[in-house]
């Protein structure tokens, strides 16, 4: 059994796992180094380039977990959607969803038909990797939000109003999201992986009424799918202090917190019967490594040794950061021995 995944079961470990949001690519000269020949399209649709970037930071940094190089927009191209992955944008929508008639003709693929080249390169990773694999997907809401808007969003007021005047759209809208992704991912953990991350990287922009009547059932649906599989679940969003409770509800094995709540005060509203992962800001790779070390202690410092608690950042790590950085994250998370487990 691994450091990750007996966190990730409320098991006593010997060291805090840690692994990092966008680990894979960013910041690494490697990955840089291929980006001079590839494109981010380019490698996400190569199988064995997926792959390397994939390990890339298992090998340099040390990680307790791999995590796939993908895009939680690839199994939408599955459903029929067209898009493309712009540098430094995010995924444009050749013709985002405006009615109905749009959503009714979207389809709900079998699982390894969503994206068949990410299975591909999940054998891949989990063939050669020496820590456990971590797939993912888009949540229903984010999901849809890019679908509606036809690019990333500030205010998703689109995406919003479309959910307040057309509500049974929206809702099938939704509910094929949620299929769609529910098939994705146990297509991924049938490929091999042994945990899942569903990203709700928007979310935070709803009132936790439209959350609680409008999403939740439908990220639970995604949930719900994977439990037979017994493989870890994970709940990512941002900016959602005031969603915590609801989103323990759908049903998560471990809530990811952003650095927006303090660590021990989020795992105490999530519920303790649940795991917690997170959560230090980004932006402190950015600074001198006293800081990187005080703040990740910080961290580690409210989890308390606690079974349970996985590291990671509140979001992705930020291309601008150093790889000295990011070690001696890895080194001071490994070392941290607690005063007292509570």
């Amino acid at each position: 059994m691994s450091r990750f995944l007996d966190a990730a079961r409320r098991r006593q470990v010997d060291a805090t796992p840690v692994w990092l949001m966008r680990q894979a690519g960013r910041s690494l000269p490697e990955y840089r180094k291929l980006r001079e020949r590839w494109t981010l399209q380019d490698i996400v649709a190569q199988p064995e380039l997926c792959a390397e970037v994939t390990l890339q930071p298992v090998r340099r940094l040390g990680v307790d977990a791999a995590v796939m190089f993908a895009d939680i927009m690839l199994p939408v191209g599955g459903m029929g959607v067209e898009f493309e992955l712009v540098e430094n944008i995010g995924p444009v929508i050749a013709h985002p969803i405006a009615s109905a008639d749009d959503v009714a003709r979207l389809r709900v693929p079998e699982g390894d038909e969503a994206a068949p080249r990410v299975i591909d390169a999940v054998r891949r990773v989990v063939a050669d990797s020496p820590v456990p694999v971590i797939c993912f997907s888009g949540a229903p809401f984010t999901l849809a939000g890019y679908l509606i808007e036809g690019r990333p969003s500030r205010t998703f007021a689109r995406a919003k109003a479309f959910m307040y005047t057309q509500p049974q759209a929206f809702d099938l809208l939704l509910d094929k999201l949620a299929r769609t992704m529910g098939r994705y991912l146990q297509a991924q953990v049938a490929a091999g992986a042994q945990a899942v991350q569903i990203f709700d990287s928007w979310v935070g922009a709803l009132t936790r009424d439209d959350y609680e009547t409008r999403i939740a059932r439908h990220t639970r649906a995604i949930f719900d799918a994977l439990a037979p599989s017994g493989v870890p679940r994970i709940h990512f969003g941002t900016d959602t202090a005031h969603l915590l409770e609801p989103i323990a509800q759908t049903g998560p094995d471990i809530v990811s917190l952003d650095w927006r709540v303090p660590l021990d005060d989020g795992w105490n509203r999530v519920g303790r019967e649940r795991g917690i992962q997170g959560n230090l800001d980004p932006a402190v790779l950015l600074g001198p490594p006293e800081l990187v070390r005080a703040r990740t202690n910080d961290v580690l410092r409210r989890a308390a040794g606690r079974p349970g608690h996985i590291f990671n950042l509140g979001h992705g790590v930020l291309p601008e950061s150093t790889v000295e950085n990011l070690q001696l994250l890895v080194e001071t998370v490994h070392s941290w021995v607690p005063a007292s487990v509570a």
